[in-house]
C-alpha cells in the first residue's frame, strides 16, 4: 500500500499520541516529524521511537515549505508514509500544502487527529467553544503587524471571544510570551484608540496547555501583563460578551477577580 498518513501528536508529550496514531506508526515503512509549528515540552524522540519501534525522521521548516516535503512524497510513492506533527495536523500549521500535493501525485492520504489547542484552550478555560470568532497571530515585535489588534477589534463588535497564538521560532529557541504579546496589543491602542486593548481589558494567559501542570490566568491586562506565566508554549484569549457561566468557570479555574462579575451581559 502507498499511502500518507498525517497523525497528530498532541500538546506536551509522546503520551499524547492517539492509540489509533501508535498503530498506524508501528505499521508505517518510514516515519517523519516536526518541531516548528509548535512546542512540545516534555516530547523524547527516544521515548516516542520505543513506543512505535520505528526510526523517526526529524524534518525542519526547509524540508516541508522550501523543499515541499519531497522527502515524505517519495516515501510515500513506494510505500506507507506517517507524518508526525504537534497537536493536530492541520489547526495552526501549512502542512495543508503537503496533503494537497500529495493527491495531485495520485498518493492516497489519511488523517488520525490529535488534541488540538483549539480544543485545549476552551476545555482549560471554561470559555463557550461556539462564541469564539476568528483565530490570530501575534507575530514578534521584529516582525510587527496590526492584524491581531484588528481581527480582537472585529471579534469584540460581534461580542466574540478572539484565540490568539503567539508566535514562535523554534530553529532560534523563541518563543513570544503573553507578557511581551499584551504590550505590543496595549501600544497599538495608543495609535488606533478603538479601546479594543486598554488596561482594564478581560484576557485570558495559558501556559503549557496539554501538561500535567498548565497555567490559565485570567485577569486585566494591567494585572496579567506583569505576571509569571513559567515556560512556553503560550496562548491568549481575548474575550467578547462574557455570560455568566464562562465568568464562574474563570473565576474557578483561572483565578479571576472578582471584578470579572460585573463583565457579564
Amino acid at each position: 500500500m502507498t499511502e500518507l498518513v498525517f497523525v497528530g501528536l498532541g500538546l506536551n508529550d509522546e503520551k499524547g499520541i492517539t492509540l489509533k496514531g501508535l498503530e498506524e506508526t508501528k505499521s508505517a515503512d518510514a516515519v517523519f516529524m516536526e518541531t516548528y509549528t509548535s512546542r512540545m515540552p516534555d516530547f523524547s524522540l527516544e521515548r516516542l521511537e520505543g513506543l512505535c519501534g520505528r526510526k523517526i525522521q526529524m524534518l525542519t521548516r526547509s524540508d516541508l515549505e522550501e523543499e515541499s516535503g519531497k522527502a515524505i512524497l517519495q516515501a510515500a510513492k513506494v510505500g506507507k508514509a506517517v507524518f508526525l506533527v504537534p497537536g493536530d495536523p492541520f489547526i495552526a500549521t501549512t502542512h495543508i500544502t503537503l496533503r494537497i500535493d500529495a493527491e495531485k501525485q495520485g498518493i492516497s492520504t489519511r488523517i488520525v487527529h490529535g488534541i488540538s489547542i483549539m480544543s485545549a484552550i476552551v476545555s482549560l478555560s471554561g470559555l463557550h467553544n461556539y462564541k469564539f470568532g476568528k483565530t490570530v497571530t501575534v507575530p514578534f515585535a521584529d516582525n510587527f503587524s496590526e492584524t491581531p489588534y484588528n481581527v480582537i477589534a472585529q471579534n469584540k463588535k460581534l461580542g466574540l471571544h478572539t484565540l490568539c497564538l503567539l508566535d514562535l521560532r523554534q530553529a532560534e529557541n523563541r518563543y513570544l510570551s503573553i507578557n511581551d504579546a499584551l504590550e505590543q496589543l496595549w501600544g497599538m491602542e495608543e495609535k488606533k484608540k478603538q479601546n479594543t486593548i486598554t488596561p482594564c481589558t478581560p484576557v485570558v494567559g495559558i501556559a503549557r496547555a496539554g501538561s500535567n501542570s498548565p497555567v490559565v490566568r485570567a485577569g486585566f491586562v494591567k494585572d496579567v501583563v506583569g505576571f509569571d506565566f513559567g515556560e512556553p508554549p503560550f496562548s491568549l484569549i481575548v474575550p467578547g460578551e462574557l455570560h455568566f457561566m464562562e465568568v464562574d468557570a474563570l473565576c474557578a479555574f483561572a483565578g479571576a477577580p472578582v471584578e470579572f462579575r460585573g463583565l457579564v451581559r
